[in-house]
């Protein structure tokens, strides 16, 4: 699949971007990949709520193979042959994956409220209290000592 057969493919659902990746495509709509498009096919992201749509389709999870195993990636999942012949069910079926790819994300945010600042105990406010009333002894001495390498 070359870039402009991915343009034409999905022209029922809208733009997309078209970048490079692994040996193809990764394919996004508003800044969320939604779709692969690799050397074995065209995959688009799945999760809980769409899963039974592919498996009801016979559709199977991107694998690829390490030296040593067979890697199953369950968050994408081929698309069914024929959907290349409809494109206005592949836009549905495009929809779908960026919903469960939008969905992916949100669950990946880091929680509203965990700070990320560093605490403050009394040991390290008073070491910080210390290090602003520092001697002019204190000062020549740090000074004159070689940096560490």
């Amino acid at each position: 699949m070359d870039r402009d057969f991915l343009i034409d493919l999905f022209a029922d659902f809208g733009p997309v971007s078209i970048r490079k990746m692994f040996s193809g495509y990764g394919i996004s709509a508003d800044g969320t990949n939604f779709a692969l498009a690799l050397r074995a096919g065209l995959y688009f992201r799945a999760d809980d709520q769409t899963i039974p749509q592919f498996e009801a389709e016979g559709s199977k999870p991107f694998q690829y193979q390490t030296r040593t195993k067979t890697v199953t990636v369950n968050s994408y999942w081929q698309l069914p042959a024929r959907l290349f012949d409809d494109s206005e069910d592949l836009a549905n079926w495009a929809r779908a994956a960026l919903a469960a790819a939008q969905r992916a994300a949100l669950r990946k945010r880091p929680k509203a409220g965990k700070s990320t600042k560093r605490k403050v105990t009394k040991q390290t406010a008073g070491k910080a209290a210390s290090g602003r009333k520092q001697s002019a002894k204190g000062r020549a001495t740090r000074a004159t000592k070689t940096p560490r390498r």
